[in-house]
C-alpha cells in the first residue's frame, strides 16, 4: 500500500516539534537550581523525547524516514519572540507551546479519518501534555509571583499566544494547501466534539 508523502512529512512536523521542545527544556534545566522542579524538568524532558521517538517509529513503521523541517512551529515561533531573556519568558513559552500541542492533537485524533495508529499516538501524546501544563503553568505562577512579577508573567503570555496565532494561522494555510484542509478544521460527525478550551490564567 502505497504511502501518502503528504503524512511523512506531517509526521515530521510533529516530530520536529517535540524535539525543539526537549530543546526548551534543557535550556530550563540548566538554568534552574531546585531540586523539586529538576525532577519534573526531568520527567518532562523524558516525555518530549519519548513523543519524538514515537512519531519517528511511526514514520519508519510506514517504510519512510523523516524529512529534515526547517520551518516548523517552534522555529517559526521563535523568530518571532526572539531569544528568551529571563525564566519567566522561558516558562511562559513552554506553556504557550505545550497548550499549542495538546489542542493540535486533539483537534488531530478527534477526525473520523484518523488510521487506528496514528490515532493511538495522539491519545498517548495528548494524555502527557495535560501534566505538561499544568505543572508548567504552576511553576510560572510561583515563580513570578516570588519575584513581583505576575502582571509581567500575564503580559508575557498574552504577547506570545498572540504570536501563536498568527504562526498557527500561517501553517493551517501551508496545511490546506497541501491537503486542501487542515487537521485542525471541525470534522462534520457529531461524535467527535472539539476539544475543551482552557481558561487562559497565569
Amino acid at each position: 500500500m502505497a504511502v501518502d508523502p503528504r503524512m511523512i512529512h506531517l509526521y515530521s512536523y510533529y516530530r520536529d516539534a517535540e524535539l525543539r521542545g526537549a530543546t526548551l527544556l534543557l535550556k530550563l534545566i540548566m538554568r534552574i537550581d531546585d531540586s523539586e522542579t529538576q525532577v519534573k524538568l526531568a520527567k518532562h524532558l523524558a516525555d518530549e523525547t519519548r513523543h519524538a521517538w514515537l512519531w519517528t517509529k511511526r514514520i519508519a513503521d510506514l517504510g519512510a524516514t523523516p524529512i529534515r523541517i526547517v520551518d516548523g512551529y517552534q522555529t517559526r515561533i521563535g523568530q518571532q519572540i526572539g531569544i528568551p531573556k529571563n525564566l519567566v519568558d522561558l516558562f511562559a513559552l513552554t506553556v504557550v507551546v505545550e497548550e499549542r500541542a495538546q489542542r493540535r492533537y486533539c483537534e488531530h485524533a478527534r477526525r473520523p479519518d484518523v488510521d487506528p495508529a496514528t490515532r493511538e499516538i495522539l491519545h498517548e501524546v495528548t494524555k502527557d501534555e495535560k501534566w505538561h501544563i499544568g505543572w508548567i503553568k504552576n511553576k510560572l505562577k510561583e515563580f513570578a509571583a516570588a519575584n513581583g512579577g505576575l502582571d509581567k508573567a500575564a503580559a508575557t503570555l498574552e504577547r506570545y499566544r498572540a504570536i501563536d496565532q498568527q504562526v498557527v494561522a500561517d501553517l493551517i494555510a501551508k496545511e490546506r494547501e497541501a491537503f486542501g484542509f487542515s487537521f485542525s478544521d471541525d470534522p462534520v460527525a457529531p461524535e467527535y466534539p472539539a476539544p475543551q478550551r482552557e481558561e487562559h490564567e497565569v
